[in-house]
């Protein structure tokens, strides 16, 4: 939640996520991609990212993912490929949701490597601060034009 509410505060879409081995952050993110203008920059690419940079390997085995939002599709591919252990999730997405809502990709069993899902951790909470983040949204653009 404390990664989302740096999205928010920088006007990106508020979602969060950590990466947690042991008991410990290795790896954080938040959203970038507005910011950067890089589509990959989610969350959860870059908690990844990180992560690997600070265990130095891109496997990241004994690790769990956290987030506020379901997975998208590239974030879920990335989660396998990285051999994340774990996913742990706060609010479904309707519209992307590939741990579940869509489809699962984490738990696809044509993989060779599939990823347990925990989901509506705290869902209310961060499907709340998705929905002020985009009612502030309109607002402001409704301000803008009227």
């Amino acid at each position: 939640m404390e990664e989302a509410q740096k999205a928010a505060a920088i006007g990106e879409v508020p979602i969060g996520a950590v990466v947690v081995r042991n008991g410990e952050i290795v790896g954080r993110g938040y959203n970038l991609r507005e910011t950067q203008k890089d589509p990959t920059l989610h969350a959860e690419m870059i908690a990844i990212r990180e992560a690997s940079e600070r265990l130095g390997g891109w496997r990241l085995i004994g690790c769990t993912l956290y987030v506020t939002l379901e997975p998208c599709p590239m974030c879920a591919g990335a989660i396998v490929q990285s051999r994340i252990e774990q996913v742990v999730y706060g609010a479904r997405d309707p519209k992307a949701g590939c741990a579940g809502t869509l489809m699962n990709l984490l738990e696809e069993p044509r993989f060779n490597h599939q990823v347990p899902v925990i989901e509506g951790v705290l869902a209310e909470e961060c499907g709340q601060m998705l929905k002020d983040f985009f009612r502030s949204l309109r607002q402001r653009r409704q301000s803008k034009e009227g």
